[in-house]
């Protein structure tokens, strides 16, 4: 079993990635793989809206979301972080997401997901509340925590005095990781996952 954490910090041992450590490290003692990726320092550019993905089977623009995408397919969870910027995640892990989840054709159905976001002080929530939305329109379970799952702090030693943080981080990927064992013993159980229906589409016949 593993888990995919991208950090979209374009500080690779900031605040976020103090955070993201903290949940790798107890994933990781609950017998769950991690593999942490870095996208936060990279040119990402968002999507061009030109469907090459739909007969492709990846995104035209060929960058870290086509070097991720593979990684993605073959994890049981994803985590994200991002720093805030003016209230919300910031625009490379946005660029990055958008595009990840658009141009993939792979089913993220019951893949568990989480959120993690970092500030010094406000706009936390509004993030995180951006980021879980990847998750929840794809079928995702999300895994929670005792708080917000969010660290406050300016520089990564600021993230170290943030005890009630760092506890969060390590109560969330405790969930995450029950959370992945209870979906593979029940697909393992039953032979399958849950039936999605597909097809039907909100439609207002009158054009209204």
């Amino acid at each position: 079993m593993k888990v995919l954490i991208i950090n979209g910090s374009p500080r690779t041992g900031g605040c976020t990635a103090r955070a993201l450590e903290e949940i790798s490290d107890t994933l990781n003692k609950e017998g769950i793989e991690t593999e942490t990726v870095n996208v936060g320092a990279k040119a990402i550019r968002g999507c061009i809206a030109c469907d090459f993905c739909r007969e492709n089977g990846k995104c035209s623009i060929n960058d870290a979301v086509n070097d991720v995408a593979e990684k993605f397919r073959e994890a049981d969870g994803l985590i994200v972080g991002s720093p805030v910027y003016y209230g919300s995640p910031n625009g490379g892990i946005l660029s990055f997401m958008d595009r990840l989840f658009y141009s993939t054709p792979f089913s993220k159905h019951m893949k568990v997901g989480a959120a993690v976001v970092s500030a010094r002080r406000g706009g936390n929530t509004a993030s995180f509340d951006v980021l879980n939305k990847y998750f929840s329109i794809s079928g995702m379970p999300i895994a929670t925590s005792t708080y917000w799952n969010q660290v406050h702090g300016f520089t990564r030693e600021d993230v170290e005095k943030d005890k009630e943080g760092l506890q969060t981080m390590r109560n969330l990927a405790r969930n995450a990781a029950f959370l992945i064992k209870a979906i593979a013993a029940e697909k393992a159980r039953s032979g399958g996952l849950p039936e999605v229906e597909r097809g039907e589409m909100t439609s207002f016949p009158d054009g209204k």
